[in-house]
């Protein structure tokens, strides 16, 4: 792709926020589309969306089960920004509305007290820039049509970003087997899901040093007061008006995301 083509996609995907409208595959519409290509479009959005007054308060890691490795033909994660306004209060009604096709993922986020800039940032490391972790409700969202996505599809759309809840009990990070943390995800009140860490790339750390490394080989560095969020522990759930989501994690706590 050139510049020019990568200025026009990313324009495009930045469009589809704002109407609603989604776009079709990428992959289908642009031969010869590539991962260099895919992070430059999101890359785009990210520059363009801070120039409109946009803060970036954190990453997210995708891809990290092997299931969906397996599905979209990969062997590692991708990775997207989290927007200020990406955020939302547990309990609290969030609107339908704001997103296309929304789906919500459970799992636990990691907010660092310390920067972390790769590449070599070891599992020691990336341990002492955690300050605690929370439950998470991921809300995920494509601006692709009927979530019909390729890994270039889902990398040039943010990784298929859309909101975050954070659950309000810290947990220090040595308190908890990560690995092991078991959750249950209800469905206003039905069971829609059960998982546990060791489903995100063997462990949530290995995911947040997979980020660090990643991310600062192009530059990034993930920032102190940052959430991250590293995968999610099972698959993702669709979301309509009126539905009540509630995820809850061995040692850590719980968390609600409330639709209207």
């Amino acid at each position: 792709m050139d510049d020019q083509t990568r200025s026009r996609v990313a324009a495009e995907l930045l469009a589809a926020y704002d109407s609603r409208v989604p776009l079709e595959p990428l992959t289908a519409t642009h031969d010869g589309m590539a991962l260099d290509d895919a992070y430059a479009i999101q890359q785009l959005q990210v520059e363009r969306l801070v120039e409109r007054g946009r803060t970036v308060k954190g990453h997210k890691v995708g891809l990290t089960s092997a299931a969906m490795q397996r599905l979209l033909g990969v062997t590692e994660p991708d990775y997207g920004h989290l927007f200020d306004d990406f955020f939302f209060l547990e309990h609290q009604p969030i609107p339908a509305e704001r997103w296309i096709q929304p789906r919500i993922e459970p799992e636990v986020a990691f907010v660092l007290k310390a920067p972390l800039r790769g590449p070599g940032v070891t599992v020691h490391e990336a341990l002492q820039a955690v300050d605690f972790v929370l439950p998470a409700l991921e809300i995920v969202d494509s601006r692709i049509r009927d979530w019909r996505i390729g890994l270039f599809d889902t990398i040039a759309d943010n990784a298929s970003s859309g909101g975050v809840v954070l659950g309000s009990t810290p947990t220090p990070v040595a308190d908890v087997d990560l690995r092991l943390a078991g959750a249950v995800l209800h469905r206003n009140g039905a069971v829609a899901g059960t998982g546990a860490g060791g489903a995100v790339l063997g462990s949530p750390l290995t995911s947040l040093v997979w980020l660090a490394n990643t991310v600062g080989a192009r530059g990034v560095t993930l920032e102190a007061g940052h959430v991250v969020l590293p995968g999610a522990v099972c698959a993702m759930v669709p979301v309509a008006v009126g539905d009540t989501f509630t995820a809850t994690f061995a040692g850590l706590g719980s968390v609600t995301a409330r639709f209207v």
